[in-house]
């Protein structure tokens, strides 16, 4: 098992646990060999001795190690764990994949096969980066989604296993014996079991700083109307997963981000907190990102005014790329406006009510899927023709199979695929990747508004050759360079 034993890394690590410092809060964690158990850093209990822990980069990892869980500063937790930070690519694509259920009703051997590698090689990889399998990682997953579900609400036991992927109630109630020594309902107390009437809310925790604020400002002026509502520090809208309509409601409480759904069924959940986490970001490392970026004297001033930047995700990456291709040369208002009379034409009607809204302040729509849009008629909406045409191969193009926002996939392969698209260039395939991939380092190098960031009275307009070139030192985390650079202008991205 892979255990963090790095002299200069364990004495950070060491100092960090000592002072409980919440910027390493799921970065790793300590196994405590006198107790069993492994425990965020930030745990509240009496700091063992040095010579009774160790260090792991994963909770899976610890587990793998034999210890369990800490039901006192409980791991399940902690911020979203960046562990795709400084490891393979693979690795990166992979555990995506994980995060998304790929692991829920398959296995190694086809998840091994849709990152391009042997399910041995993988296995390797995973051991080498995490310090756990991948079968590891994803029963530590499901293991840590239902104790969340757990404590947070009052689901029955068996919609809870069947929301985390442990398949059956059996299997379920045999991982908690075997993990905490208890079964699912001791840990949940005598709490009364009542049906929700008013949707089902858990706690999205992230790292601080982070400004929600810059996130809800950049919805609202992309929110398509019927879909997306945005108001008063809260952001709605309307999802599809397998069928099951709901409507998802999120706002910041100052410690976490409450996630509030309704209608979805309950095998939707996990998949619809992954989606929502990419979406909000909530698993960006502050501090990693700053530490990089600020070696730009320029991104240090608009960090100093931002330190809580994230990326804003997507929910679809096929509406994602349809609203880019209709914000293509128009303003960000126009093509808000194109969107909403797409959606009124071919978008379904939302069979979901969220209690206490009616109107315009709730979600009515779906975004019309691939099918619906074909064979669109879209020049009367005010759509020009070639766009059009774009909008109807990109269709196409998911239909058919071509054109996949399976983040399995490379970030170089899928731009090339997007551009091989007529009327798909470079700035809309980075600008899809950057949201829909959530690719850290995606970078539309030629957007004007990025060029205008560095406008002056001395000098000349960027050319976007000297941008890229510019650029090279902000890797891995350009996407946020670009954030911040349209943050300090008017222009603020598609």
């Amino acid at each position: 098992m892979l255990r963090i034993s790095d002299t200069s890394q364990s004495e950070i690590y060491e100092t960090a646990r000592l002072s409980r410092d919440a910027r390493f809060d799921g970065r790793f964690f300590v196994g405590v060999k006198t107790t069993g158990i492994y425990c965020r850093p930030v745990c509240p209990a009496n700091a063992p001795k040095r010579e009774n822990v160790s260090f792991y980069p994963t909770a899976a990892a610890a587990s793998e190690a034999g210890f369990r869980p800490c039901l006192r500063c409980r791991p399940e937790c902690a911020p979203g764990t960046p562990a795709w930070l400084g490891t393979s690519t693979t690795v990166q694509r992979g555990l995506r994949l994980i995060a998304d259920g790929a692991l829920d009703d398959s296995d190694i051997e086809n998840l091994s096969e849709r990152l391009g590698v042997t399910s041995r090689h993988l296995r390797r990889l995973f051991n080498q980066h995490l310090g756990a399998s991948p079968i590891a990682v994803a029963h530590t997953q499901r293991l840590h989604f239902a104790k969340r579900l757990i404590d947070q609400t009052t689901l029955p036991m068996a919609e809870i296993a069947m929301a985390s992927g442990f398949g059956s109630t059996r299997r379920f109630n045999d991982a908690f014996r075997n993990t905490y020594g208890r079964t699912p309902r001791e840990l949940r107390g005598r709490r009364t079991i009542v049906e929700p009437s008013a949707g089902l809310t858990l706690q999205l925790p992230y790292r601080s700083p982070f400004d929600l604020g810059s996130l809800l400002r950049f919805f609202a002026a992309r929110a398509i109307p019927g879909v997306e509502v945005v108001t008063d520090g809260r952001y709605l809208r309307s999802v599809i997963l397998d069928g099951s309509q709901g409507v998802i409601d999120l706002h910041d409480d100052g410690e976490n981000v409450l996630l509030t759904v309704h209608g979805a069924g309950t095998r939707a959940l996990l998949p619809i907190i992954q989606r929502v986490r990419g979406m909000f970001d909530l698993d960006a490392s502050p501090d990693d990102i700053s530490r990089v970026l600020s070696r730009d004297r320029l991104l240090k001033s608009l960090l100093r005014k931002s330190p809580g930047i994230r990326v804003p995700g997507a929910w679809d990456g096929f509406e994602l790329t349809v609203r880019a291709i209709l914000g293509q040369q128009i303003s960000v208002a126009a093509a808000t406006t194109l969107a909403s009379r797409v959606v009124q034409r071919y978008g379904e009607d939302l069979n979901v009510a969220v209690p206490g809204l009616e109107g315009d302040a709730m979600p009515r729509q779906l975004f019309p899927h691939p099918e619906k849009l074909l064979r669109a008629r879209l020049g009367d909406l005010g759509i020009i023709a070639s766009r059009a045409d774009t909008i109807r191969q990109i269709a196409r193009g998911v239909v058919e199979g071509r054109i996949s926002f399976d983040s399995a996939q490379g970030v170089d392969e899928f731009c090339t695929s997007l551009v091989a698209i007529k009327g798909i260039g470079e700035w809309t395939a980075q600008y899809v990747a950057m949201r829909a991939l959530k690719d850290p380092d995606a970078f539309p190098h030629a957007d004007l508004g990025l060029l205008r960031a560095f406008d002056g009275p001395d000098r000349d307009r960027m050319k976007p050759a000297e941008l890229k070139v510019r650029s090279e030192v902000w890797r891995p985390w350009r996407a946020y360079a670009a954030l911040l650079l349209w943050s300090s202008g008017e222009n603020s991205g598609g």
